[in-house]
């Protein structure tokens, strides 16, 4: 059902819909600023990273075809321009994570938000420490919501592979978060 209502508004947008492009932002927008930040680890070079690829995509409009899922597409190219951002940078001296954004809890209660503050903290760490492909693979399914065989396709390898990164990786944050993030 997405991918037909997908297919619609990119007939739209093509035919020059300002509404098209503004729902599939507005639609896939948390998805991927989520993604770009945790790969990035900054709010503030996830949103550029947003903006490049959404910039790219209506450059490219004419030509795209949509072969698969939208989303998976869009979290693709998204991870694509922050493996290149992470790429370039890896010769300059980063900053630690800890001066990361971080995003504000919803919650009213101080310490409930100074409990998810320090397991959010906890979590990133971990994630951080994961080699990237497992990182991509746990990330694009858990926290993008794309099935295995979308994030295959992102990572250009197959399901299984894919299924095995993801399994690893989580594996992986078990037992670095043995008992210090509440489930």
């Amino acid at each position: 059902m997405a991918m037909l209502e997908d297919k619609v508004l990119l007939w739209r947008l093509r035919r020059g819909s300002t509404r098209a492009l503004s729902y599939i932002y507005s639609k896939y927008e948390n998805d991927l600023l989520s993604l770009a930040v945790s790969l990035l680890g900054r709010a503030d070079r996830a949103e550029d990273v947003l903006q490049d690829v959404f910039t790219r995509f209506i450059e490219t409009l004419d030509a795209f075809e949509l072969t698969g899922s939208l989303k998976g597409y869009l979290a693709k190219c998204v991870a694509n321009r922050s493996r290149d951002i992470l790429r370039r940078d890896r010769h300059r001296v980063g900053a630690p994570l800890e001066t990361a954004s971080h995003v504000e809890s919803r919650q009213d209660d101080p310490l409930q938000r100074a409990i998810n503050d320090e397991e959010s903290h906890k979590l990133r760490e971990a994630l951080q420490q994961l080699p990237r492909e497992q990182q991509e693979a746990v990330l694009l399914h858990l926290q993008v919501g794309l099935k295995f065989r979308d994030v295959a396709d992102v990572q250009g390898v197959s399901a299984k592979t894919t299924e095995s990164r993801y399994r690893y990786g989580i594996s992986r944050l078990r037992s670095m978060l043995n008992g210090q993030v509440e489930p």
